[in-house]
């Protein structure tokens, strides 16, 4: 194969590795564009381990643009969330997959040092040897192994059990919505958990809650009046977003937010609600696109 064959068929891998150092879709595609060039020239020589090689430049081109993005993100106004990926139908059969591009898990990723990411990623997801993530990190073996240690135990300690999209869950979803969608205080309260919790990402552009909201009464309240103060022409498309099953909720032909409805023993145990129209604009191509 050619260069661009090759590259090709490691795109998926590649984007997986660059999402889930970023958290951006459109920060990914990036990397993915400036990653080609450098393996264009480069591949006109001799490479043994393509997958491997080709995964070393897009770590450390992500890393570049990561610690560029840490200090936006440290400027946000309100809550971050990670820019949402469709994920249906190929990421959702894969459990180990699904479950490291979930909102709970890459909110988990945001709190590592930015190697500490990379490494956890490379390692653990995807399953390089820590010879390969040496390499691509641009540290000795021996420290990678320390990191690879120190950040797999930060994510255990922090993340929250994942039950991937399935019919049950998002009957679920769809039930919690048509309770927000009719104002039912109560029906919402009874498929949410009681330690439920719901974070807006507005980005500071549109309207958003700048706070997590926590608890069962609370987040029903805050479902009911969201959509009680929306605009009248609102309507729903169902989808998987970061294995979840989810809600794109368009103004007429707008597209003003995706709900991302994390479900858990069969309650609601999150909802992540993506207002950022600057997000909004990547999910709202690839959405049409998919269609």
């Amino acid at each position: 194969m050619n260069a661009a064959e090759v590259f090709t068929e490691y795109r998926p891998l590649l984007f997986t590795v660059a999402y889930e150092i970023l958290g951006s879709a459109a920060d990914a595609e990036d990397v993915l564009q400036d990653s080609y060039i450098r393996w264009s020239e480069a591949a006109a020589g001799s490479i043994d381990n393509p997958r491997a090689y080709l995964a070393q430049i897009v770590t450390r081109q992500a890393l570049n643009q990561l610690r560029t993005a840490q200090r936006r993100r440290e400027e946000y106004t309100g809550s971050w969330l990670p820019e949402p990926i469709r994920t249906a139908p190929d990421a959702s059969e894969d459990a180990l997959l699904a479950e490291s591009v979930s909102m709970a898990m890459l909110l988990v990723l945001e709190t590592l040092a930015p190697d500490e990411r990379a490494v956890f990623v490379l390692r653990e997801v995807f399953g390089f040897s820590h010879r390969e993530v040496a390499e691509a990190v641009g540290r000795s073996e021996a420290a990678v192994r320390q990191t690879a240690h120190r950040a797999r135990s930060h994510v255990h300690a922090r993340r929250k059990r994942f039950e991937p999209s399935s019919a049950a869950a998002q009957e679920i979803a769809g039930s919690f919505l048509s309770a927000a969608v009719t104002g039912d205080i109560q029906a919402l309260m009874d498929l949410l958990a009681p330690d439920v919790v719901e974070i807006s990402d507005g980005g500071g552009k549109v309207s958003a809650a700048l706070r997590p909201v926590v608890g069962r009464e609370k987040v029903a309240r805050f479902m009911a009046g969201l959509v009680r103060i929306g605009p009248p022409d609102l309507r729903f498309e169902v989808g998987v977003f970061n294995g979840l099953p989810s809600a794109l909720v368009y103004s007429g032909d707008v597209l003003d937010l995706v709900a991302l409805i994390e479900v858990t023993d069969g309650l609601v145990s999150g909802v992540y609600l993506v207002r950022n129209p600057d997000k909004l604009a990547s999910v709202a191509r690839s959405w049409e696109l998919s269609r």
